[in-house]
């Protein structure tokens, strides 16, 4: 009742189910912008996602691929749950080059996690660390978002902007992460980093679940546009904008 939802554009035709969901198994690409412009801070984005690592992941229930990209990306540790072989994957990477920040998501979406379908429920995650400049990607920002969106993953980003100001790659982050239901940080100062990581982890282990019968729903594999707004001036919404419907 606090909440108004609709889908297409219209109210659903039922809501079949509330409820929060806590400390859920973690399925997450851990995305890190090697590219020239990030030269400065990259040694210490290296430890603070390592941190990250070691307190998030849990063997035999987490697991976890480390991806590094600037003109071109790579795996260099694939899903796991052994922290140390993450830890090893993230300080394997090397600095340099340009930024194909699309098609890091596009690819770590289609080829990680489209792939990767669980029998059980997970929550599934990329965490993103970029200026969120993009001069080298073959797709889009939209090709990017969709298949983010077809695999049903959430995006966070923390901006590795230390500026100050709200650049154009930090626009570019908060896009790509909102149209997902996750969100992006921008911390003013790098040892802020970790307390972006803290506050990911926060919103990865409880979450709110709404279930719903959409009204004039057809299998027919179109995007159908999601919105949920808060009827509680004190309530703010991260929700996924949109699914792409299954075919028949």
């Amino acid at each position: 009742a606090d909440f108004a939802i609709l889908d297409d554009n219209k109210p659903p035709q039922s809501i079949l189910n509330f409820k929060r969901e806590t400390d859920l198994p973690i399925e997450m690409g851990l995305l890190l912008d090697v590219s020239g412009s990030v030269n400065s801070r990259f040694d210490f984005e290296q430890q603070a996602a390592v941190g990250f690592l070691q307190h998030i992941i849990r063997a035999g229930f987490d697991k976890a691929f480390v991806m590094g990209f600037n003109h071109k990306n790579e795996v260099s540790q694939d899903f796991t749950d052994n922290v140390t072989l993450l830890q090893t994957g993230v300080k394997r990477l090397q600095n340099g080059g340009g930024t194909a920040l699309y098609d890091a998501i596009y690819r770590a979406a289609k080829d990680k996690m489209l792939k990767d379908r669980p029998d059980h429920p997970v929550r599934r995650a990329l965490v993103v660390l970029s200026d969120g400049e993009d001069n080298q990607s073959e797709v889009s920002q939209a090709q990017a978002i969709e298949m983010a969106q077809r695999a049903e993953v959430i995006v966070y980003a923390i901006s590795t902007d230390d500026s100050g100001l709200i650049l154009r790659g930090d626009r570019v982050l908060d896009k790509i992460a909102s149209a997902t239901g996750g969100r992006a940080f921008f911390p003013f100062k790098m040892k802020d980093i970790t307390h972006s990581f803290a506050a990911i982890e926060d919103e990865l282990r409880s979450q709110y679940v709404v279930s719903y019968r959409p009204a004039d729903f057809d299998a027919d594999g179109r995007y159908r546009s999601i919105q949920i707004s808060a009827l509680k001036k004190d309530l703010q919404v991260r929700a996924r904008k949109g699914y792409f419907a299954p075919r028949q």
